[in-house]
């Protein structure tokens, strides 16, 4: 399959273009190399899809969503999120419906408080928003086309990354899986994966 990967050069993204490169084409988009793209861009993820056809799937591990308590003088800390992980995302499954081959799928990147903590309530809506949009845009796909998400944890990387104890994180390899499971398997639609420690 021609498969491409938004965000790839992030921890997730280098993780699931391992995963899926020896059996698949992958195209490597983000907001460095190549192919360029931005979440909170509709112009965008318009020349995206004008710059690379003939497309079998797209993933997304791009767009993000702040940590912010409710108290924040910043509205900005809230749009964020909406243009670029959850708006973003829902225009990129809108946008791939019109090029993507027969039987061809989209699979976004939710995300799971397990506990939430201050400053995720934001996150906490937007991930809810994403999936129930998923299971509801599965039911009006056409062609055969299929619309799934997966909802990780912390990533055991990120948490080592930010000088963090890694330990309760997902390997970023298993989170990977989990895309590659959504995109090779015909019938998984409408669903929201969620590997790892997300399940716990």
């Amino acid at each position: 399959m021609k498969i491409i990967v938004v965000g790839a050069s992030g921890t997730i993204g280098t993780a699931v273009v391992a995963a899926l490169a020896a059996n698949h084409e992958v195209v490597r988009a983000g907001r460095r190399g190549p192919v360029r793209v931005d979440m909170a861009d509709a112009a965008s993820l318009d020349a995206l899809f004008a710059s690379v056809s003939d497309v079998d799937a797209v993933i997304c591990c791009a767009g993000s969503g702040r940590l912010a308590p409710l108290t924040t003088d910043s509205d900005e800390d809230y749009t964020h999120g909406l243009h670029s992980k959850l708006l973003g995302q829902v225009h990129l499954v809108r946008r791939a419906v019109r090029h993507l081959r027969d039987g061809g799928s989209v699979t976004l990147t939710s995300g799971t408080f397990t506990r939430p903590t201050p400053g995720s309530a934001f996150g906490a809506l937007v991930n809810t928003g994403l999936e129930a949009f998923v299971r509801a845009a599965a039911t009006e796909l056409p062609r055969g086309l299929r619309v799934n998400a997966v909802s990780p944890g912390w990533v055991r990387e990120t948490l080592e990354g930010m000088g963090l104890d890694g330990a309760d994180g997902t390997p970023a390899a298993e989170v990977a899986r989990a895309f590659v499971h959504a995109v090779e398997s015909p019938a998984v639609r409408g669903q929201v994966l969620r590997p790892g420690s997300a399940s716990r």
